[in-house]
């Protein structure tokens, strides 16, 4: 059975209507006037146990509104929702010892006290064994290097030593699941390297399922093998990462260098591809997957010029989802 499951999934807000006036924009308190907004309209997916998967989407998607769904802090306004086999919102104390969260942009752990002692109050919370306790904080001591900074109170960390302070709280207790909303949001490259490097490690050897929302396709490109794509709360795609290339970004580009100095020469004529850019001897040769392979385009034009060098530039995940996001599918 997957671990998650969601069908028809919706969500709806009612928002206090405001009027213009003479005076500027009010709310009428006398007869309270509400406007209904769908964040979430009929979603629906499942995840199998041990997958990471990527669910992404522009600001006021619905993304963040489904995560509080699936665990329990939101009830839906429609439509089902199974996680390990419960319904989160009946069953909030039960589905809370087999998830962990991390909001990039909230914490978990208390302001004033230092960390070790935080991570040893979600201990007691959570009712972890002393020494599955200790095996556990050893462990993520060494995977996330937070022995610097154990002892510092969490209000003077970074915030790349809070999110890894985080992220030990939210699988101190070994959950199946892990819901990260925006973990590396405002982290340098090393900060995220490590966070990812970890992320990785975890659910390869522990086998921790992994949905994560966030804007940063390094995070997608480098964690996750599968997306879901959510727009004005509507599921736009739900497949492969290693497909959206295939089915969104159909033009690919052939980097050719000459082995002769053709500057100002006549651009490249081969079948299929089309010359868009030239400096000097290097040309960029532009053509679709569905006309020709990289391979036959590689031999044609390998047949009718001397090369030095050749490559293939693929088009960014990055582009092809903000096309998606602005076009729709």
């Amino acid at each position: 059975m997957p671990l998650i499951e969601v069908s028809k999934l919706e969500k709806t807000f009612r928002i206090p209507r405001h009027h213009r006036g003479v005076l500027g924009t009010f709310r009428n308190l006398v007869t309270r006037e509400y406007r209904e907004v769908r964040a979430v309209d009929g979603i629906s997916f499942t995840i199998q146990g041990g997958e990471m998967v990527a669910c992404i989407g522009p600001n006021g998607a619905g993304k963040s509104t489904t995560i509080k769904m699936l665990t329990g802090i939101l009830v839906p306004s429609g439509g089902e929702i199974e996680v390990c086999g419960l319904v989160p919102h009946r069953r909030r104390r039960q589905i809370a010892g087999r998830i962990g969260v991390v909001f990039g942009q909230r914490t978990q752990l208390w302001w004033d006290l230092p960390l070790v002692e935080s991570l040893d109050l979600l201990g007691h919370i959570y009712r972890v064994p002393a020494r599955r306790f200790r095996e556990n904080l050893s462990e993520f001591r060494e995977l996330l290097d937070l022995g610097p900074f154990l002892s510092t109170p969490v209000r003077q960390l970074s915030l790349g030593q809070r999110m890894r302070g985080d992220l030990a709280a939210a699988l101190l207790h070994e959950p199946e699941i892990v819901y990260l909303d925006e973990p590396t949001i405002g982290l340098d490259v090393v900060a995220k390297h490590r966070i990812r490097d970890f992320l990785r490690r975890i659910n390869r050897e522990r086998g921790v399922t992994i949905l994560l929302t966030t804007h940063d396709v390094g995070d997608i490109e480098q964690l996750c093998s599968r997306l879901l794509i959510i727009d004005h709360g509507r599921l736009l795609y739900d497949d492969a990462l290693e497909k959206i290339r295939d089915r969104f970004g159909a033009e690919r580009t052939l980097v050719v260098e000459l082995a002769d100095d053709r500057d100002g020469a006549e651009p490249l004529t081969v079948a299929h591809a089309r010359e868009v850019r030239a400096d000097g001897p290097r040309r960029w040769l532009r053509f679709n997957r569905s006309d020709t392979t990289a391979a036959d385009l590689i031999a044609s034009v390998a047949g009718r010029y001397r090369i030095r060098d050749i490559s293939i530039d693929e088009p960014e995940i990055e582009s092809i989802i903000r096309h998606i996001y602005e076009e729709g599918i």
